[in-house]
């Protein structure tokens, strides 16, 4: 609906099977990371911690406050039949949530329950995504012709990059208050607030553009505006999804609010281009500022007794510090976040880069501008279905491809062909959206569901809220050394970061690099430290 897919989970049922949990590490290198980060790997022998089978909660428990998702160990016993288990009785029953790799292992097989599209079958849930793709296309639109008409107004790639800092601000500022403000209030009460005020923001834009009394301090104010909107907007509609799905449905409708977010962006920037170049760019603020009216009439249509409303948090001191305290005693919640803030801060400053690329290097103008921007679009849509197909969140996915991501942004910058860079744009589009939605569904299903709002608003915050701080900085990169340098550093800089989160995560689950050339056997893997084992 508005800028950024995302996805929640709702408490599951108890199973009769739990069992205690360990207390929780309140400080100190943790040995756990939920999530099935190294698939295969055997249980450590002759060890207290790993001799008996632990079995995992199907979910929080929703009477007792504060409870949340049970750490499940990184190594697997060995399963009756030579594959690896997961630790859970075949009593205990489905999965469903809590962790993201709550599931039994299936022997390599990450498909998610139902298949690719299981979450639209749940009516509410294809209102919200109906509603969606249109607010989305809109707001593709605006996105593109702001960026143009910034262009256009100053002939300057720095003010693009304040006009993009000015929308991201807000979040940077104000994050965390959004994320209380949403574990506080029914949320599709909310959304009809910040879709509402989403739409106005779009109008007025379209009024003074179309009048032609449009300066860019206009444009600045407004994106300041919306900004402040996405502020509740995001954590609320990103958390509202797990009360339409249920939290077995989490990891595909996250991938599933990605692609609908990216198949706008196919349509956004076409029809935006098309608009803009026939009767100006105030048409495509009008159709942006109209397009809202979708989300809000499917939000009226929804029935609310089929959602499935988690626990609201009341009034109360200090959540903003218990909220950023849960965090920094988890480990495999704190270092995506790490890794996702440095992504965005470096790694996502496309509205910079492709406007200079098509304006500077290959002189297309508007529509190559566009072109960029949609075949990124394709590439994040093929990322987001097979996202959706895989169901699962490890880790491992996230680093590799925030590595991958950062090393052909690279490549992408010292090319000189204009069809090889296009062309690149692809797959970049496919990676980013995949660490994206890995790391937001990692964090998600990880989080206790009375903590998911400020979880969600941290993330977001320093995935969007670095955006103030990239975005000017690689702007004036841009003026003063050029774009192909601008574009290389930020990709250098995504890709370092992503390795050395990597071997914080792997030090964090006393893991080590297992080196295996026979012939036949994975080549490389992560092992248990006391297993390590080096074949020449």
């Amino acid at each position: 609906m508005s800028p950024g897919p995302g996805a929640d989970s709702a408490p599951a049922p108890q199973s009769d099977h739990d069992t205690p949990a360990p207390p929780a590490r309140a400080s100190g290198r943790s040995r756990y990371l939920p999530g099935r980060l190294i698939p295969g790997t055997a249980r450590i022998p002759g060890t207290a911690r790993f001799r008996t089978r632990r079995r995992t909660r199907t979910g929080p428990r929703a009477d007792v406050p504060g409870t949340g998702p049970r750490p499940v160990s990184l190594v697997k016993t060995p399963g009756p039949t030579g594959r690896p288990a997961t630790g859970r009785s075949a009593s205990d029953g489905p999965a469903t949530g809590g962790s993201p790799s709550a599931g039994p292992d299936t022997g390599g097989d990450d498909r998610g329950p139902g298949g690719m599209f299981s979450s639209l079958r749940i009516r509410n849930y294809r209102l919200f995504a109906s509603g969606a793709v249109v607010s989305n296309t809109g707001t593709w639109m605006a996105r593109i012709t702001q960026d143009w008409l910034v262009l256009s107004l100053t002939g300057s790639s720095a003010a693009v990059g304040i006009t993009t800092a000015m929308q991201f601000l807000p979040m940077l500022l104000f994050g965390l208050y959004g994320g209380v403000i949403a574990d506080r209030f029914p949320k599709r009460t909310l959304l009809f607030f910040t879709q509402g005020a989403m739409s106005f923001g779009g109008l007025f834009l379209a009024a003074l553009t179309l009048s032609g009394n449009v300066q860019v301090w206009h444009v600045y104010m407004t994106a300041f505006f919306t900004g402040l909107v996405t502020v509740v907007d995001n954590p609320t509609r990103q958390t509202f999804v797990s009360e339409m799905v249920g939290p077995d449905q989490v990891r595909n409708a996250v991938s599933l609010n990605s692609a609908n977010f990216q198949s706008a962006r196919l349509l956004g920037p076409a029809i935006a281009g098309v608009l803009t170049a026939a009767v100006g760019p105030g048409w495509a603020f009008l159709a942006n500022g109209l397009s809202f009216l979708a989300p809000l009439t499917c939000l009226l249509l929804m029935r609310t007794a089929e959602l499935h409303p988690g626990p609201r948090t009341p009034r109360g001191k200090g959540q903003l510090r218990e909220g950023l305290r849960y965090v920094s005693h988890r480990p495999e919640l704190i270092w995506p976040i790490v890794l996702i803030g440095f992504i965005g801060m470096f790694g996502f400053n496309f509205p910079i880069w492709l406007s200079a690329y098509a304006d500077d290097i290959f002189h297309g103008g508007s529509g190559m501008y566009g072109l960029f921007n949609t075949l990124m679009a394709v590439g994040s849509v093929v990322g987001a279905l097979l996202a959706a197909r895989r169901g699962t969140s490890r880790l491992r996915v996230l680093v590799g491809a925030a590595v991958a991501f950062g090393a052909l942004q690279i490549v992408a910058a010292v090319t000189p062909s204009l069809w090889v860079f296009a062309l690149l744009l692809v797959p970049i589009g496919m990676l980013g959206l995949t660490v994206n939605v890995t790391a937001n569904s990692s964090v998600q299903l990880g989080t206790d569901p009375a903590m998911r709002g400020r979880v969600i608003s941290l993330f977001m915050m320093v995935f969007v809220g670095g955006t103030p701080i990239g975005g000017p900085l690689f702007g004036w990169l841009t003026d003063a050394y050029g774009v192909q340098i601008s574009m290389a550093v930020g990709g250098l800089v995504s890709a370092v970061s992503a390795l050395v989160v990597g071997l914080v995560l792997a030090r964090a689950a006393d893991l080590r690099l297992k080196v295996d050339l026979r012939r036949g056997q994975p080549h490389l893997r992560f092992v248990p430290k006391r297993d390590l084992v080096t074949v020449a």
